[in-house]
């Protein structure tokens, strides 16, 4: 069995039903977790959000899929970023500089836990993920993912 690890973008797809993404979740079930970095994207961006509306719907509406967020964060195990995986991270940033750049940094930060857990990464950011060695990644948004 493998662990998997949704990033930020495939939680998003999943909290708006994304069929595919949907069904990957239900298949692999207890063996599906998330990162505390993608924890950290998406109250961030939920809170920006909030704070940036004006009308009352919107707030509702956004503060619906915050409660959304906390309660699937409350279901799927969560993977610190601890010190194993910061080690990893420094080690991947020292060993392929190319990985060190400032858009990047949550991305590593997602591929050290993954790398320190034996998982594969759930993305379809192949173009940054990829670069990362020895991770292992799929996409589940695709019709054959």
């Amino acid at each position: 069995m493998s662990l998997w690890v949704l990033d930020t973008d495939h939680v998003s797809l999943l909290l708006e039903r994304h069929p595919q993404v949907s069904r990957r979740v239900v298949e692999v079930g207890a063996e599906v977790a998330i990162s505390i970095v993608t924890v950290q994207e998406l109250f961030n961006g939920w809170v920006v959000r909030i704070n940036r509306a004006r009308e009352v719907e919107d707030v509702v509406r956004l503060y619906g899929k915050l409660s959304r967020t906390v309660a699937l964060s409350g279901r799927v195990r969560v993977l610190d970023f601890d010190e194993k995986a910061g080690k990893m991270f420094q080690r991947l940033l020292i060993e392929s500089p190319t990985l060190s750049k400032q858009r990047l940094q949550k991305d590593m930060r997602i591929a050290a836990i993954a790398l320190v857990n034996g998982a594969v990464v759930v993305t379809r950011n192949y173009r940054d993920f990829s670069q990362v060695p020895g991770l292992k990644i799929e996409d589940w948004s695709r019709q054959d993912g």
